[in-house]
């Protein structure tokens, strides 16, 4: 039994030191048919669970919801509300050294955005 556990802790340290360096703040520009939005994230994983917000349209912090963390692969979704009508975007994105390459679901539509670790 003390073998099993000491096996599973072992495994679960290394998957942990294959998982993708996400924490920190990310920035990039969103086209969109009214110009370019600034966009910017913080993120703070812990182990498989991903942690963190970004700024809404008016300026206010609006916290990630299902965050989660699988090697290089990240997924969240963020929920705006746009007059009292909530409106919930979905994103996977995909890690690597400074950057993350996200796809947005919206309304079923795929939309790719790239941010970059800020500096």
């Amino acid at each position: 039994m003390k073998f099993l556990a000491l096996a599973l802790g072992i495994l679960l340290m290394a998957m942990t030191a294959f998982a993708a360096d996400v924490d920190g703040k990310w920035t990039g520009t969103m086209a969109t048919p009214n110009g370019d939005v600034p966009v910017n994230f913080t993120f703070q994983a812990d182990g498989a669970t991903l942690n963190g917000s970004t700024t809404g349209p008016d300026g206010m912090e609006i916290k990630i919801a299902n965050g989660k963390v699988d090697g290089s692969n990240i997924s969240f979704s963020l929920t705006f509300d746009f007059g009292g009508m909530p409106f919930t975007l979905n994103y996977k994105g995909v890690v690597a050294k400074d950057q993350i390459h996200f796809t947005i679901d919206i309304f079923g539509m795929p939309l790719d955005l790239v941010v970059k670790r800020a500096s």
